[in-house]
């Protein structure tokens, strides 16, 4: 599988009457009534000491019009009890989308820690921070004046966002609070938002969103929403301000199985692969009952594989002791290529994200073969014959939900071994809120919009391309799906039954090394002369995967099963 970053040529984003002033965005339908249970959509969200609302309402404080155009906004109708823990920002060319998140004590009394015979008053989850120091301000005709300025938080506490004011007066202590540190996690920087240099000194000013550093099903920490801004630090883990932490074991705030069902049959994606894909998805189960082989390592004869799965070696790790593969007769096997679109469907694993306050629906693709790759070389577009073919291809989206409301977030485009997060307003919908997906010919790769991506080096025009466009070849995800893994669910007693060949850690295709590297060496004579390298170069251009095949791991043995999305 390839792991270059993608670049594509295509752009989709929401245009914007007034930059200064963007309006808030909204999914193309309303929302439907969610089936009742729990406390998933409930607009409130506990994490054991501490409850937790969602802000979205905000007054504009200070905006950036460099390149980088940001604006900082202040919290606005903070209902009685709940408290700020800090100011928003996002880019001015977006809609506004986003929020802050305000927390409530939950017991409006210290509770008594019984410690050696004494009793020990339990300190508040929420105190005033004693002071404020100010880490940059601005001052110009054009922009106005900003200040930023960090909550200086008492011992034992910590700080979690950011305040900006447009006067120089240091803000009242009463504007924020800090959370007492066995209630945060540790955050770290995400996304540079901004980066300005000052005319009058060598400092530079840079604003980043965050997240937490332990993120995936297991983490705990839970974004605020804030930002983090420094005249001085580039590092990654941010010391100054920290994320909450869920206390709350059961995750109450997550959707049950009847809420599961609601939300892919609203937000379920339709993939649309390319109207010259060969290499279509299929079920399982009909790659299994189509000649799909199981072998064992010193063994020259390959086992027909249970329609379920349960003949495949369960567990372990992938140590390259089995391998599946296709049928040795030549109709059987370019049959089982080709797959069958009719009987695909969509693996759902549902996970929680950031601490329980999202969910994440990831949604697996199956296709018993991946295609070879064409190269893109400058101007020159090369079918390959053999490079970048593999059996059996994993690919997957994950859908985004907001746990406060049971809003479509965000989606994860899996593109080989990276990928992108992409937000709701710069999604293709189709049939209310349910979002497109574009599978890439051949590589499978999703897509939020159709078009030609180059996956390599794009400043030197070379790379795999990845073609997207919509045809007659789709699945509806929403109407043909499978839960196969929902782990928080156990402690309700309501776990899912996962499938045999879930549990299958090794790879669904067989290794292959070819011979020579014959097919690149080719290459060098078709190329261009204004863009010819030597075969040393042009070697470097592309990863040892392109001279072999490598079947994939299944969807249980990848890091984001457990961890977060790589991007």
């Amino acid at each position: 599988m390839l792991g270059w970053d993608c670049f594509h040529w295509n752009t989709n984003t929401v245009p914007q009457s007034d930059p200064s002033n963007p309006q808030p965005f909204s999914l193309p339908s309303p929302l439907p009534q969610w089936p009742q249970g729990g406390d998933f959509a409930s607009g409130r969200v506990s994490l054991g000491r501490l409850e937790l609302l969602r802000v979205t309402k905000f007054e504009r404080v200070w905006s950036s019009t460099s390149s980088q155009g940001l604006i900082f906004y202040r919290p606005l109708e903070i209902p009685d009890g709940f408290f700020c823990l800090g100011h928003y920002c996002q880019s001015s060319e977006q809609p506004l989308r986003g929020h802050v998140l305000v927390a409530h004590e939950t017991s409006s009394k210290p509770e008594a820690d019984y410690c050696n015979g004494s009793t020990v008053l339990e300190s508040p989850a929420l105190k005033k921070p004693i002071n404020y120091y100010l880490i940059w301000s601005a001052d110009s005709p054009h922009d106005g004046s900003g200040y930023f300025w960090l909550p200086n938080p008492p011992v034992g506490y910590k700080a979690m966002g950011i305040v900006v004011t447009s006067k120089p007066d240091e803000p009242k202590v009463e504007e924020v609070r800090c959370v007492r540190a066995d209630l945060t996690e540790t955050c770290e920087t995400g996304d540079l938002l901004l980066s300005m240099n000052s005319k009058f000194s060598k400092q530079s000013f840079k604003v980043w969103n965050t997240q937490p550093c332990e993120r995936g099903m297991l983490g705990r920490g839970v974004s605020v929403g804030t930002f983090f801004c420094s005249t001085y630090s580039d590092s990654k883990q941010v010391a100054d301000i920290s994320c909450l932490k869920n206390l709350d074991s059961t995750l109450h705030a997550m959707p049950n199985i009847n809420q599961i069902h609601a939300l892919i049959k609203h937000y379920g994606p339709t993939v649309y692969f390319h109207p010259n894909e060969i290499y279509l998805p299929s079920s399982v189960q009909w790659f299994f009952k189509n000649g799909a082989l199981v072998y064992s390592k010193g063994s020259v004869k390959g086992k027909a594989i249970d329609h379920k799965g349960s003949n495949l070696p369960s567990g372990g790790t992938n140590d390259g002791a089995f391998w599946i593969d296709l049928p040795h007769d030549d109709v059987a096997r370019n049959n089982l290529k080709k797959g069958n679109i009719e009987c695909a469907e969509l693996y759902v694993h549902v996970k929680p994200a950031l601490g329980g306050t999202f969910t994440d629906i990831a949604m697996w693709v199956f296709c018993p073969f991946n295609g070879p790759g064409i190269l893109k070389v400058g101007l020159v577009n090369i079918e390959m014959r053999k490079i970048g073919e593999h059996v059996g291809d994993w690919e997957h989206f994950t859908l985004r939900v907001c746990n406060f409301t049971g809003e479509l977030w965000s989606v994860f485009f899996s593109q080989h071994s990276g990928g992108e997060w992409v937000d709701a307003f710069n999604l293709e919908f189709v049939d209310g809120n349910k979002p497109i997906v574009y599978s890439s010919r051949h590589g499978h790769a999703s897509f939020p919009h159709p078009g030609t991506y180059l996956q390599g080096p794009s400043k030197l025009g070379i790379g795999v391309r990845n073609e997207a466009a919509k045809s007659k070849f789709s699945v509806d995800s929403s109407t043909k799906y499978q839960i196969v893994a929902a782990e928080y669910l156990e402690a309700e007693g309501g776990a899912i039954t996962e499938p045999c060949w879930l549990q299958y850690m090794r790879e669904w295709g067989p290794t292959i090394v070819y011979r020579s590297r014959s097919e690149i060496e080719k290459l060098v004579d078709m190329l261009p002369v204004f863009v010819r390298f030597s075969l040393e170069n042009l070697f470097e251009l592309f990863p040892t995967e392109l001279y072999g095949e490598e079947g994939p791991t299944g969807p249980k043995a990848k890091a984001n099963w457990v961890g977060d999305e790589i991007c």
